[in-house]
């Protein structure tokens, strides 16, 4: 190894550098008058529109890089993301955070919940967006998806998709049935996530309040349909939800979702058993439940979710929410709508897993 350059306390460049910081203390532009003046160098003219010429090589306070500026930017993230984890703790144990009137705790949603969801999202189901540009940037909106899976992790993945890529970061609130508010701890994690009853007086009352309403029709007729009938619409109720949105005044977007059908592939219902249990099916998959708890894990298939042209509804009259032939071919169309995109999709798909 080399040896050390050491510098003398009394070296010229020591001395030199404390001239100029005891000229920049004085208020001048760093110079000392003409040569032979202390610090031996000769004065020289500034140029036009600069303070100030120093000495080559010489370099400023003013302009000194910050030692080591990357591993303090990793230390000062590291704290701040400490002070604010401690801070959300000391905000959940004292009770000082908020929620709405339906249970929706927006600080846990962001902070914890999606953050939780978001692995699956994107390394598991590894999700693509498309069209989340048609759903509106402010006040309510209606989407309407459809459904299936099994589970229902379509609606999970559909708010996710909404929170991290839509341009204003919007919330989707959720219509769920009302097995979710029976289930012990799905209840509550539905509340703190924004998921409300799916009745037309909650959706009525979110709309009005500006935020965006997510609803899938097909209920459990959807998520709990044979393998064999995969990507085939069942029916879409009564169109309770267009005559919530004639009322409102709100756009109705069109959903699809793809991949969702093939993660727990249904290939029988054990009815009685649903019927002992309380469900509105149980589910035969060729994993469960012959493998116990590893059956209960979806396949990993690639998803799309693509979010159609909205449908207006403000241009009716107030009287059309109560026009039943109306609310049958608006109905309609949001159906053949989302049935013609999942068509195309599955066409453009080259695999379910890739």
């Amino acid at each position: 190894m080399a040896d050390a350059k050491v510098i003398p306390f009394d070296d010229d460049r020591s001395r030199g550098s404390a001239a100029q910081r005891q000229a920049r203390r004085r208020g001048g532009d760093g110079r000392r008058g003409a040569a032979g003046e202390p610090g031996g160098a000769a004065a020289v003219r500034p140029l036009p529109g600069r303070a100030g010429v120093r000495e080559e090589g010489a370099v400023s306070r003013e302009e000194e890089p910050p030692a080591r500026p990357e591993a303090e930017g990793r230390d000062g993230g590291l704290e701040r993301r400490v002070a604010a984890g401690l801070a959300f703790l000391r905000r959940r144990l004292t009770g000082e955070y908020e929620v709405d009137d339906f249970g929706y705790d927006e600080e846990l949603t962001d902070q914890v919940l999606m953050s939780l969801l978001r692995p699956v999202y994107e390394k598991y189901f590894r999700v693509e967006v498309k069209g989340v540009e048609n759903i509106p940037a402010e006040g309510g909106a209606l989407i309407v998806a459809n459904h299936s899976g099994t589970l229902p992790l379509d609606g999970l993945m559909m708010q996710v998709a909404v929170h991290d890529h839509h341009p204003a970061g919007r919330h989707l609130r959720l219509l769920a049935a009302d097995l979710v508010f029976v289930l012990p701890v799905v209840n509550e994690l539905a509340r703190k996530l924004g998921h409300t009853l799916a009745c037309a007086e909650d959706a009525e009352r979110l709309l009005r309040q500006g935020e965006l309403v997510g609803v899938m029709p097909e209920g459990f007729k959807g998520i709990g349909k044979p393998f064999g009938e995969r990507y085939k619409l069942q029916r879409f109720g009564r169109g309770g939800f267009v005559s919530t949105a004639l009322r409102q005044g709100v756009p109705i977007v069109p959903c699809s979702i793809v991949g969702a059908e093939e993660i727990y592939p249904m290939i029988g219902n054990a009815k009685t058993l649903a019927r002992v249990l309380g469900f509105p099916y149980f589910p035969l998959t060729p994993t469960f439940p012959w493998l116990g708890p590893l059956g209960a894990i979806p396949l990993p298939t690639k998803w799309t979710i693509q979010f159609g042209e909205p449908i207006p509804t403000d241009g009716y009259p107030p009287e059309a929410a109560e026009d039943p032939m109306l609310m049958f071919n608006l109905t309609d169309q949001v159906r053949e709508q989302i049935q013609h995109t999942l068509y195309k999709l599955l066409v453009q798909r080259r695999s379910v897993f890739f």
